[in-house]
């Protein structure tokens, strides 16, 4: 099978929106770790062998500065939840390169591995759509498509039974930790920073937690 090259959308919600359920735990830090998660999750899609670009969405100036000087596209998020953000995303990478895969990625990945994340894209091919579950088996770290199929992301909530009820192939091979530990509480914080974070997400997180052990 030839390479098949992808266009990763990630959506960026506004900072104030952002990391919610860490609020308590972050703190006066909870801005900086949304925007310093989301850099490494981009910056490490972007070192992905398969990966030839990453749209950004957000309606936020402060992440679409950063993440611009990252190398990724950014678009502005229209604003009418995560989906619709996704779509406006991909609208956008197909217009950059209507014959690369669509993939869409959540922002909230410091751990990711480009090697793991490869790992997954080239599987992903053989498939018309498929989608990674979270750690928890709950969620939804990555939903992708072929070039030229329909992208119909179901994130949010239960969206592990909703992709697999819209016949996505669930893609949960060993050895890809890093995809799908995201990062929505402070127990998921630190199982990602024993994987190993990004360092934009370790500085803030050596503020966060101070020197309590891990």
């Amino acid at each position: 099978m030839p390479l098949v090259r992808w266009s990763i959308v990630v959506p960026v919600k506004t900072l104030i929106r952002a990391k919610t359920r860490l609020a308590t735990a972050a703190g006066p830090h909870r801005a900086d770790l949304a925007v310093a998660v989301a850099c490494d999750t981009v910056a490490a899609a972007l070192r992905c062998r398969l990966v030839a670009r990453v749209v950004v969405v957000t309606a936020d100036p402060l992440p679409a500065r950063r993440l611009a000087a990252l190398g990724a596209h950014v678009v502005a998020d229209p604003d009418r939840g995560l989906n619709t953000a996704l779509r406006t995303g991909a609208e956008e990478a197909v217009r950059l390169a209507p014959g690369d895969a669509v993939g869409a990625l959540q922002a909230d990945l410091p751990a990711l591995r480009p090697a793991e994340l490869e790992t997954a894209l080239g599987a992903a091919p053989e498939f018309d759509q498929v989608f990674v579950p979270d750690a928890a088996e709950v969620g939804t770290t990555f939903y992708g498509i072929r070039p030229g199929v329909p992208f119909r992301p179901g994130f949010g909530g239960e969206s592990r039974a909703r992709h697999l009820s819209r016949g996505a192939k669930e893609l949960a091979p060993p050895g890809i930790a890093s995809v799908r530990r995201d990062v929505d509480t402070i127990e998921d914080l630190l199982e990602a920073l024993a994987l190993g974070v990004g360092p934009a997400t370790a500085g803030v997180a050596a503020r966060i937690l101070g020197g309590a052990p891990r």
